[in-house]
């Protein structure tokens, strides 16, 4: 039995309604966001314990409610303020992110508008707008015409889809399934892959890469001798994440061809070059994959959280993707084209929305332009570590990452070194491992980045 009165009644449905308290902190939002997004520069932040938040914010979750004011002086005197800003200009460990102003403001939108993006026809016109962005994407793959996708949380989802797409493709072609299955990537993959497999119980083998640190067709092709019609597929890597290799493409893909095993691969960080000329050839041999990751928030310029997952033929997806029940029959009467069955979701965002409209404002050369500065920023760094006598390069750089040691410092120091500069809001460069030693890495993403700030990290290093 319900024992509110009229007027608690009264309050709670008051959290539906678009009054002048609720315009009051619409505006408060719309000013935040306004001031965000013209920062320039943009401060990294600091980190802070849970603890300190705590007692800095106190308890922010209660019965009666801070009220809509209060909870957004918190969020942007105490919480945002610890948060680190990945579109910093010094922000070069992991993959960082450097949204337009454009995406960034349609984020908003998106969320304004309630779309449901899982089927056609509630989505309709948000989702044809996602498969331009995605069209674009897969002629830059040079997969076919009919060639399709969707946008996923991120890529270990999309490595997560895949995989299970080449398992229904594999169990389809030899009609029953091996004691456990497994797949081959090289010994470089991201570790979604492996992580993809755990999910799956399925077996990773790790295929050892050449003195290049990239997988090639001919050791595939020993791996699949070996391991037979246990192999899913096989997942090769453009572009990894501690060296930006990316794997013999064109190789590896013939010998898939040949032996009917399907190919993904994981373009999460690396396959955006394709929108690059100077480097797009370095992709030869994609257009043979089944299936393909390429994260707009990783370097091309979309916000979090956003990957595309491209399907050369997509009823591979839809057969082991699409999920059945009673309710959800009506929407197969219009249209064929549900996203939700293409990947491992049902409700979804339309995540690809602000990738979309930072498109069709910019346009795509605007996007080659802007991808090429993140090279020349990388081959700037390369000169200036050769030039250093205290640094010394790891390889020979493909993409925009550059990984590069501190001529005789210890893991110890290494670390050292990241937390000052961390903690003194100089940059956020943290140490990564290779061949066992630790290293340095730059990923370029952010064309704001200057190369006077790269020389500032650099004789930081001394």
């Amino acid at each position: 039995m319900n024992n509110k009165t009229p007027e608690e009644l009264a309050h709670s449905s008051s959290m539906h309604k678009f009054d002048a308290v609720t315009d009051g902190l619409a505006e408060r939002i719309f000013d935040f966001a306004r001031q965000r997004i013209r920062e320039d520069p943009v401060p990294l932040s600091k980190s802070a314990s849970a603890e300190d938040l705590l007692a800095a914010a106190g308890p922010t979750v209660t019965e009666a409610g801070l009220g809509g004011l209060e909870a957004m002086r918190i969020f942007e005197e105490i919480l945002e303020p610890h948060c680190l800003a990945s579109d910093y200009t010094k922000y070069l460990s992991f993959v960082p992110a450097a949204p337009t102003e454009a995406a960034v403001l349609f984020d908003m939108v998106v969320g304004a508008c309630s779309i449901y993006g899982g089927s056609w026809i509630e989505g309709a016109g948000a989702v044809h707008a996602e498969n331009e962005a995605l069209a674009w994407l897969i002629g830059l793959a040079g997969l076919p015409e009919t060639a399709g996708g969707v946008f996923v949380p991120g890529g270990t989802v999309g490595n997560l889809s895949a995989m299970v797409g080449a398992r229904g493709h594999a169990k389809a072609k030899i009609g029953e399934r091996p004691q456990r299955w497994a797949f081959l990537a090289p010994s470089s993959a991201h570790s979604s892959v492996a992580s993809a497999c755990m999910i799956m119980d399925a077996e990773m083998i790790p295929v050892q890469v050449d003195d290049d640190f990239r997988m090639t067709g001919a050791a595939v092709a020993a791996a699949l001798d070996e391991h037979g019609d246990r192999i899913a597929g096989v997942v090769a890597t453009a572009g990894t994440t501690n060296l930006g290799r990316i794997d013999h493409l064109r190789d590896i893909g013939e010998v898939c061809r040949a032996r009917n095993v399907w190919l993904h691969v994981d373009g999460a960080y690396g396959a955006a070059g394709l929108a690059a000329p100077s480097i797009h050839d370095l992709f030869d041999g994609i257009e043979l994959a089944d299936s393909i990751i390429i994260d707009p928030h990783k370097w091309l310029f979309a916000p979090f959280d956003c990957c595309a997952l491209l399907w050369r033929e997509p009823g591979h997806a839809r057969a082991v993707h699409a999920q059945k029940a009673d309710y959800l029959t009506f929407l197969d009467v219009y249209g064929d084209w549900n996203p939700s069955d293409f990947a491992i979701h049902l409700t979804r965002r339309v995540r690809g929305l602000p990738l979309w409209f930072s498109l069709a404002m910019h346009g795509t050369e605007a996007y080659a332009g802007a991808i090429e500065t993140t090279l020349d920023l990388a081959a700037a760094a390369t000169r200036r570590i050769r030039e250093s006598e205290h640094l010394e390069l790891v390889v020979e750089p493909s993409l925009s990452v550059v990984t590069f040691r501190r001529i005789g410092w210890d893991a110890a120091q290494y670390q050292a070194w990241s937390v000052a500069m961390m903690q003194d809001e100089s940059a956020f460069v943290v140490p990564s491992r290779h061949l066992g030693e630790p290293v340095y890495r730059f990923c370029f993403v952010n064309p704001r980045t200057t190369t006077i700030e790269i020389d500032e990290i650099i004789d930081a290093l001394r």
